[in-house]
């Protein structure tokens, strides 16, 4: 069982910056920002819909295997499909051989790049301190003293309310003020998380988790828009590994970070102040690095880099 787990997340972790590669060389640049907003909603509309589902096979055939086989089909349908498709080679991304210093060109790429490194900090604290989440079942139990189904709903709201700002962002032309907006939709996420830590009121409490997900939906897009967009093909894959690295972290760290706060003072105190850090952090990212702020159009164009340009960037 343990070998089989470890199994599924390297394959995860190879094959996310390899597929979030892909979706640049399949859709125009000035459509790219739609098309990450659909891809999003569609991973949100499947984490809310996909356990109402294996959650009645169980119950329509008593058996747990069910799902799993269904899954590992589905998921054959899937590969069947990736070989459909007909991806254009870029003359931008030459082959190279594998060394440490390859390796880690996409680390110096972000490091370099400050609009990318900002949003990227940016998401990685707000998730790390706004981990409210992680404490739904003390809420639940002790604060607003709701059952197992209550509980459900509370888990389900964040999902839902990205799932909304998906769809309404989808239908709309790209963000004009794209920094302004992630500025704004990260403060909202942290003002949410606070009115959540303290609210006493159980249909309170659902609006704020839904008001969470609809900026976590907002920043998902201006961010995986502007990673994508900005790194040039030769570096994108790496360059979402990095991304999905720093993702991984928070929220795995976020959810450690709000149960040792809990574990010494209470839940409140850990929401509350993992809403106020997320502000903080907002003011000192903008501060640090204020072209994030004034980003406008996400899908300007980038120059791509050479085979002798990548290796002169590799080099140690």
């Amino acid at each position: 069982m343990d070998l089989c787990l470890g199994a599924i997340g390297v394959v995860r972790a190879v094959g996310m910056p390899a597929g979030q590669s892909l979706l640049p060389l399949l859709v125009p640049r000035e459509s790219f920002s739609n098309a990450v907003t659909w891809r999003s909603t569609s991973f949100q509309l499947a984490s809310t819909v996909g356990p109402a589902v294996g959650g009645f096979l169980i119950a329509l055939t008593q058996r747990a295997a069910v799902v799993y086989l269904t899954e590992v089909v589905l998921a054959l349908v899937f590969v069947v499909c990736l070989f459909k498709l007909q991806v254009p080679r870029s003359a931008a991304a030459p082959a190279s051989a594998v060394t440490l210093a390859s390796l880690l060109a996409g680390v110096k790429f972000v490091w370099g790049t400050k609009l990318i490194l900002a949003a990227m900090t940016l998401d990685m604290f707000a998730v790390l301190l706004g981990g409210a989440t992680a404490l739904l079942p003390i809420y639940a139990k002790d604060i607003l003293h709701v059952g197992p189904t209550g509980l459900g709903w509370l888990r389900a709201m964040p999902a839902i309310g990205s799932l909304v700002m998906g769809m309404g962002l989808a239908h709309r032309p790209p963000l004009q003020r794209a920094g302004r907006t992630l500025v704004t939709a990260v403060i909202g996420f942290g003002v949410a998380t606070i009115v959540f830590g303290i609210s006493r009121w159980y249909w309170l409490s659902l609006a704020m988790l839904f008001a969470t997900g609809v900026c976590d939906s907002i920043s998902v897009v201006v961010r995986h828009t502007l990673v994508q967009t900005r790194t040039p093909d030769a570096l994108r894959g790496r360059v979402s590994a990095v991304n999905g690295l720093f993702i991984s972290c928070s929220n795995e760290m976020g959810g450690f970070e709000s149960g040792l706060v809990a574990a010494c003072f209470n839940a409140v105190v850990s929401v509350v102040s993992g809403g106020v850090g997320t502000i903080i952090v907002v003011l000192g990212v903008t501060g640090l690095w204020p072209e994030l702020r004034k980003l406008r159009e996400l899908h300007q164009a980038v120059t791509p880099v050479t085979a002798e340009e990548e290796e002169e960037r590799t080099k140690p």
